[in-house]
């Protein structure tokens, strides 16, 4: 299934399907910080914003339907500039087939190709399919920050990891 899928740069048509998919998966409470996807018109501009300041944010789309996103947000300082934050999420039905080593890729190579040298994420300790995924593609352990993550009472570590190129 993912082989037939696009993979292409974010572009405002993009934005409710984005934002529709974001909500998807911040509701399983498992993935991300966010418990819930912002209002449409904050996710609109936050979108546009980090789209217009050359961030990298690629979607993946089955026909016309928006599945996935990974982003790559450039620090703000500009002694950080050179490093950027990875974030990223599928819909369950497109976990497990591909799709994310796909979209990861580009994002990693578009982030080269903007000038980024570090890409940093911090992934929940109790997430191994995707800690396999990126340590497959390069990222490194760098440390844990201990119950970081919070639900309904359940703590959970966040292991820091990062890739360096140059």
């Amino acid at each position: 299934m993912a082989g037939y899928i696009r993979i292409e740069p974010m572009t405002e048509g993009h934005i409710e399907g984005f934002h529709r998919v974001l909500d998807s998966v911040a509701r399983e409470r498992t993935y991300l910080t966010l418990l819930e996807a912002p209002p449409i018109e904050d996710t609109r501009k936050f979108a546009l914003s980090s789209i217009a300041g050359g961030n990298v944010y690629l979607v993946a789309l089955d026909g016309g339907e928006l599945v996935g996103w990974c982003d790559i947000r450039r620090h703000f300082f500009p002694s950080r500039a050179h490093c950027g934050a990875l974030g990223m999420g599928l819909l369950p039905d497109y976990r497990g087939r591909g799709l994310g080593r796909r979209l990861i890729a580009a994002a990693i190579e578009a982030a080269r190709e903007a000038g980024m040298i570090r890409i940093e994420l911090g992934v929940h300790a109790d997430n191994a399919r995707a800690i396999r995924l990126y340590e497959s593609v390069g990222f490194v352990r760098e440390g844990v920050s201990r119950d970081a993550f919070c639900v309904d009472g359940h703590y959970t570590d966040v292991i820091n990891m990062a890739m360096i190129f140059r």
